[in-house]
């Protein structure tokens, strides 16, 4: 079924743009032939390393399956707006058919879209400065500053020279603090261990702390916990930390993903990691999926740091997974009296790896006191 629903962008691209072009039968049935291996893209990830998570090619074959699958995605979108736009014309009796200048014309934004948004995907993101009120907020914090990571996705579509430069950015940043709200890899500890080697360099005054996202249990969750701490991470797994400042203190908890029970794991609780916090004291909660926003801002959360969404990854798609992700996608939102921010992601899953106006970036957010 999974391999079904991603050919159908193909069928489509076969029916409504391909079969009405005046071309001879066997150029018609070649390109057929190139769509359909191309839409199949994550079958064959999954016979290269048995799972669709992981395409184990060269960097640039999977950087060129990544176009083509994005184009054919990209130009059944703009079929179907051409579609809509003849049956529009005939209702106004003014034709009604699509000319094979629109389809080409089609096909060559679809691609040319395609190659940007994968060149988007792939860039070393940029540090974005936010600055976030906290109610409570101990003078001694006030400026405090951390740096969120989100949906790395170390893959062979993001190896070893792009996390070294991630890490290079990051530790330039000059922040207090370091998180990571999860999906950091897409591949088992073998296939990913040089890559993610370069984590080993991330360095903050007050450490570097992070918690799981979907992406790790699908790939022996317990044996990727072992190895990230022992890359020098701490892992919040229900459980928290105490940062202090002289006798100031902020709670820093982090819950697992809601995936976990899934997956034979401990599911997000958040009176756990909560469980022998000091009274009083500012919460920031790492939680990968922004799903449970309300449940954190009932609990007296003030700041939630997620990610998953990648920002919807291209503008209109967002607000798709907005719908899947209780209307949360990108940027800040108030939450029952709790702050929200959802980062676009440092990367992708290797899988659908487009970037159209959802911008990657490293957040570096700046803590202020709310009187």
């Amino acid at each position: 079924m999974f391999h079904l629903i991603f050919a159908a962008p193909s069928l489509l691209v076969v029916v409504r743009w391909l079969w009405p072009l005046s071309l001879p039968l066997w150029i018609t049935v070649a390109v057929a032939l190139l769509l359909l291996v191309a839409s199949q893209y994550h079958f064959w990830s999954r016979l290269s390393s048995g799972s669709v998570f992981a395409p184990e090619f060269p960097f640039a074959v999977v950087v060129l399956f990544n176009w083509a699958f994005g184009a054919i995605v990209l130009l059944a979108g703009l079929q179907i707006l051409l579609d809509l736009g003849a049956m529009a014309a005939r209702l106004a009796g003014r034709g009604g058919g699509v000319p094979d200048a629109l389809r080409y014309a089609a096909a060559g934004a679809a691609a040319l879209l395609a190659a940007v948004g994968v060149a988007n995907a792939l860039r070393v993101p940029p540090v974005k400065d936010l600055d976030v009120a906290i109610r409570g907020l101990p003078p001694a914090f006030e400026g405090y500053r951390l740096l969120h990571l989100t949906d790395l996705h170390i893959s062979r579509l993001f190896p070893a020279p792009w996390v070294r430069a991630v890490v290079d950015r990051a530790n330039a940043s000059g922040v207090d603090l370091v998180v990571v709200t999860g999906d950091f890899i897409d591949g088992s500890v073998a296939m990913r261990r040089a890559d993610v080697e370069p984590l080993r360099g991330l360095r903050a005054p007050d450490g570097v702390f992070a918690i799981p996202g979907n992406h790790e249990y699908f790939f022996d969750y317990r044996a990727w916990m072992r190895h990230l701490a022992g890359l020098g991470i701490s892992l919040l797994e229900n459980a928290h930390a105490v940062l202090a400042r002289g006798g100031a203190r902020i709670v820093l908890a982090g819950v697992t993903d809601l995936s976990a029970p899934a997956h034979g794991q401990a599911g997000p609780d958040l009176a756990a990691a909560l469980a022998g916090a000091p009274d009083h004291a500012p919460v920031i909660l790492l939680d990968h999926q922004p799903r449970g926003a309300r449940r954190a801002a009932a609990h007296g959360v003030a700041l939630q740091l997620s990610g998953h969404t990648h920002g919807g990854m291209i503008l209109g798609l967002d607000r798709l997974v907005a719908n899947g992700n209780d209307g949360f996608v990108s940027g800040l939102y108030a939450v029952e009296g709790m702050t929200l921010y959802v980062s676009n992601g440092t990367a992708l899953w290797p899988g659908f790896a487009l970037r159209l106006g959802r911008p990657s970036a490293l957040t570096r957010i700046t803590l202020r006191g709310l009187r």
